[in-house]
């Protein structure tokens, strides 16, 4: 099958936002013609069809135009670029023999397109049809949130049998695949969330002991205390800011604390961020909080994806998915991400034009 030259639509950054969530003042799309001929294409490089793209809270550290002494943990997207993300795509041509037409892949930097022709570095695996599991689910369970909550507690946390457990954001990405495997684990596990109906599939259907909405909390000190009158042996943060500072008045003796993300946070500057006045509780309770980047535990991936893969075919854990559809709504879907609107995983279907 010979191609011609599609019209691919892509989504760039025209310029960056220091605070707040970027909009579609930040995030432009364009229209680029693209060959998908053979000819056409380097060697070492593969021609793809983008099938799903992962929208994830640390993209949002990628758009403020500020520097690593600001706390940013990830390089800034360079404007007027295409900008990636991870995702599942389809190879339509290869100049690379481990791919082939038709072939379905794993990218970490896929770029946010309908169609692209990138280095085949940029693939990490081939997905397996015949798996019997949905593509989504490499974006989600078996994805950047699956695979970060697992390093969070498998790695980090390492409840035991009977550990109290808490997870912020406990409805989202992250939050719903941490709180299932620590439960998994043999843990109370106790999460907190934006809404009622949140706090009901936390306990109905990914099997938290117990939930709260921190939206009706006026006082997180005083939540914690009812939930956990036993204290608190692990907490995954995920949210920083007043929620973290509450935890510290609740740890017990040699607590872990692995620091996912801070999401509250994301959307100021470091000078306007809330400070933790009470830091000095993880000295007099020996405490360990580390903070953690997926990328210094690649060597662990293939453990996790054999792991949770099994889980998944068990029925061992389940996850809930926010499908939007199209290039154009990634600034939309990004802006959710940020509020009580959506539950677990938020992932863009691409339906572009197919090619000639």
């Amino acid at each position: 099958m010979a191609f011609n030259i599609v019209e691919s639509k892509e989504c760039y950054l025209a310029s960056y936002a220091a605070e707040g969530v970027p909009t579609t003042e930040h995030l432009k799309l364009r229209t680029v013609p693209l060959s998908l001929s053979l000819d056409s294409i380097p060697d070492a490089h593969v021609a793809l069809q983008a099938l799903f793209i992962s929208v994830d809270p640390y993209l949002r550290t990628r758009m403020s135009g500020a520097g690593h002494d600001d706390g940013l943990y990830s390089p800034q997207y360079p404007l007027n670029q295409v900008i990636t993300a991870f995702g599942v795509a389809k190879v339509l041509r290869s100049k690379d023999d481990k791919y082939g037409e038709g072939d379905v892949v794993l990218c970490p930097f896929l770029p946010v397109a309908e169609y692209c022709v990138v280095p085949s570095g940029v693939v990490v695996r081939k997905l397996d049809p015949a798996a019997g599991i949905p593509l989504p689910e490499y974006l989600s369970c078996l994805g950047v949130p699956g695979f970060a909550a697992w390093v969070g507690i498998h790695l980090l946390g390492d409840p035991k049998p009977g550990s109290n457990v808490f997870i912020s954001a406990a409805a989202g990405g992250v939050g719903m695949v941490a709180g299932q495997l620590a439960k998994l684990k043999g843990c109370r596990v106790i999460g907190s969330t934006g809404s009622d109906a949140k706090v009901q599939l936390l306990k109905e259907e990914f099997g938290y002991d117990d939930a709260f909405n921190y939206n009706k909390e006026t006082n997180f000190d005083a939540a914690l205390s009812k939930y956990f009158p036993n204290g608190i042996d692990v907490y995954l943060d995920n949210v920083g800011g007043k929620m973290l500072e509450a935890v510290l008045n609740h740890v017990n003796l040699h607590a872990r604390i692995p620091v996912c993300g801070m999401i509250s946070q994301y959307n100021q500057t470091w000078i306007e961020r809330e400070g933790i006045r009470n830091l000095l509780n993880i000295v007099g309770k020996e405490v360990r909080m580390e903070g953690y980047l997926l990328g210094s535990y690649l060597d662990r991936f293939a453990d996790f994806a054999v792991e949770m893969g099994n889980y998944i075919k068990q029925g061992k854990i389940s996850s809930k998915i926010k499908i939007y559809e199209g290039i154009e709504s990634f600034a939309e879907s990004l802006g959710s991400v940020f509020s009580s609107s959506n539950t677990g995983k938020v992932i863009i279907e691409v339906k572009p034009q197919q090619p000639a």
